[in-house]
């Protein structure tokens, strides 16, 4: 990510308390899984008082079958209860691990594995001398509701279109941004398009905590959403979110992913098959909700990058929409066409990297590295048309594999072939395929059991985003589990969702909405200008981020300087607490992914 958003021009709302359930419960009306029921219970204020000797838990709960672990504070202590907080018995005792520092947050704690016990229930860990944790609970549908709310997140910031009450509850607004008259930037000119050009671009998401549209994580963000169909179509298809396609026999998440690549098949120039790196403002737009922004809007320099992404994703949407057709006639094939005209502009420009124009002072998204992005089309453009040309090419990239970013998208093309690999041409090296994503996955894993937290996340993973850095490699050990059946790469990837869930450092649920204490402040435009006092659930904050880019625009200091603690619940840390499509696409990933494995 970029500090988008350092210029800010109206005052920092405070005192915003949390939403009553009731009204929370509206903005998921109608999802399968019913309201939130482990929403927020207080206030976050992320001092050093209020994580100090807590015993973390994912706050959200854990589900039957699944490993279930606590972090404790170091102490003298040896063993641990866990509590029944209807009857207010114990039902669990255990003993904790050795004590064990780890870097990251400069502390020293212990591990306290209750994964044996499988009743449902409601619960409270507890060790002699600390307080005890927050309640959790154990389900066999814990993460439905998670993973209904951070689907609904993308609904909920939707351009162009108005949010009802009957599916946005009290996150109703006028539609925004309806981006139907979008200028031809001088930096985007053709022949056929020169400087002025109106075009007609609407639909997509807001790309996070501003009202710009970005081709380059666009990719990223839909392509996670796609696969998460395309790996679990069963557990989609049976999902309801209440949005206004969902009567249409198409599954919710397909319907969702549709808005924005609607919106990036707009951005192709017809002519050539180039893409446009972004549509946007000039400037960030102030803190104002979608219908009051009347900015004009540009798209702006076409790019390897975007054509690139655009590739992948219209690639992959191609083969999982063809099964659909009777609901989008012909939009399969279409998806295909573009795809290839995308990458036949992408071979022909292979270096054009995204140069920010002087007026322009909107997110970058910037990239000059290209050979992951060729790998990752080439990739799905084999997956789909079965051509072995573009294995070819994918295996000249001489692609590595790691754990991706917007910026890094190594590990998607091995992604894809790897869940495809008994379905690929002969010419694909299918004992390669497993054996890459099995050594990540393995590389993975071997940091996770060797660290304090039971996680592979080090100090230098804390930067921008961290939150979907830890999710993305959730990720990738969820490929090492579907490929070999090992269930401590499925336990390593719940790990990561408990981090993120509250089995923290700073005892938090990440996650807006879920968990006894979760984000209140996040750096969003319209959970900030709405007036409703709790943010708008399903959302993750990036996370911690001891770069701490936005020190100078606000108003009160970080608590913590240490990696995995540099966080600011406060509006003004776009750093560290802002929201991102690309950030929530590994929380649906992971949140649906691992309700079903563990379910197996």
């Amino acid at each position: 990510m970029m500090p988008w958003s350092s210029g800010m021009t109206t005052p920092f709302k405070r005192g915003r308390f949390l939403l009553p359930l009731s009204l929370m419960t509206l903005a998921l009306a109608g999802c399968n899984s019913g309201g939130i029921t482990s929403a927020a219970t207080s206030l976050f204020s992320g001092g050093p008082e209020e994580v100090a000797d807590k015993i973390k838990v994912n706050q959200v709960g854990y589900l039957p079958g699944g490993t279930k672990q606590a972090v404790v504070p170091a102490g003298k202590q040896s063993h641990f209860s866990v509590v029944n907080t209807a009857t207010n018995r114990e039902v669990f005792r255990g003993q904790l691990t050795p004590a064990a520092h780890w870097g990251p947050s400069d502390d020293s704690v212990h591990i306290a594995d209750f994964t044996g016990l499988k009743a449902p229930g409601e619960y409270r860990l507890q060790v002699e001398g600390l307080k005890a944790s927050v309640r959790f609970r154990i389900d066999s549908n814990i993460y439905q509701q998670l993973n209904a709310a951070s689907i609904k997140s993308y609904y909920l910031n939707r351009s162009g279109i108005e949010l009802l009450p009957q599916f946005a509850g009290e996150y109703a607004r006028p539609a925004g941004h309806p981006d139907t008259r979008v200028l031809v930037h001088a930096s985007a000119v053709s022949a056929q398009r020169p400087e002025g050009t109106v075009i007609s671009s609407p639909k997509g998401w807001y790309d996070a905590g501003d009202y710009n549209k970005y081709i380059v994580n666009s990719g990223i963000s839909t392509y996670t959403l796609l696969s998460a169909y395309e790996h679990f179509p069963q557990h989609y298809r049976q999902q309801s979110l209440n949005i206004p396609e969902s009567s249409n026999a198409v599954p919710d998440l397909l319907d969702e992913a549709y808005w924005n690549i609607a919106w990036m098949l707009t951005m192709q120039d017809p002519a050539d098959g180039g893409v446009y790196h972004k549509l946007t403002n000039k400037r960030f737009d102030g803190v104002i909700m979608p219908h009051e922004a009347v900015e004009p809007r540009y798209v702006v320099q076409k790019g390897t990058a975007a054509a690139l992404n655009f590739a992948a994703v219209m690639a992959t949407a191609s083969r999982i929409f063809a099964r659909y057709d009777q609901q989008f006639p012909g939009l399969s094939g279409e998806m295909l066409i573009a795809a290839e005209k995308a990458w036949r502009w992408a071979v022909a420009n292979p270096n054009v990297a995204y140069e920010q124009p002087d007026d322009i002072k909107t997110g970058a998204y910037g990239d000059k590295q290209f050979a992951d992005e060729f790998a990752w089309a080439a990739a799905e453009l084999y997956i789909a048309t079965r051509n072995d040309n573009y294995y070819r090419t994918f295996t000249l990239s001489n692609p590595a594999i790691g754990v991706s970013s917007w910026s890094d998208v190594s590990g998607l093309p091995w992604i894809s072939l790897a869940h495809h690999v008994d379905n690929l041409t002969p010419a694909a090296d299918k004992n390669l395929i497993r054996q890459t994503v099995m050594s990540e996955a393995r590389r993975l894993w071997s940091r996770s059991s060797e660290s304090a937290y039971r996680l592979p996340m080090q100090s230098e993973d804390f930067k921008w985003g961290s939150n979907s850095f830890a999710l993305n490699q959730a990720i990738m050990l969820l490929q090492g589990y579907r490929l070999s059946k090992e269930a401590a790469y499925l336990d390593a990837a719940q790990s990561l969702l408990d981090y993120t869930l509250g089995k923290n450092p700073l005892n938090t649920s990440y996650v807006t909405g879920f968990g006894e204490r979760s984000p209140m402040h996040i750096h969003h435009r319209p959970s900030e200008a709405d007036g409703i006092r709790a943010p708008i659930p399903g959302f993750i904050s990036g996370g911690p981020n001891p770069g701490q880019q936005d020190a100078d625009d606000c108003p009160v200091p970080y608590p913590f300087a240490e990696p995995a603690k540099s966080w600011l619940d406060h509006w003004c840390s776009y750093a560290s607490n802002e929201i991102a499509i690309n950030w929530n696409a590994p929380l649906v990933y992971v949140s649906g992914a691992i309700q079903v494995l563990t379910a197996e």
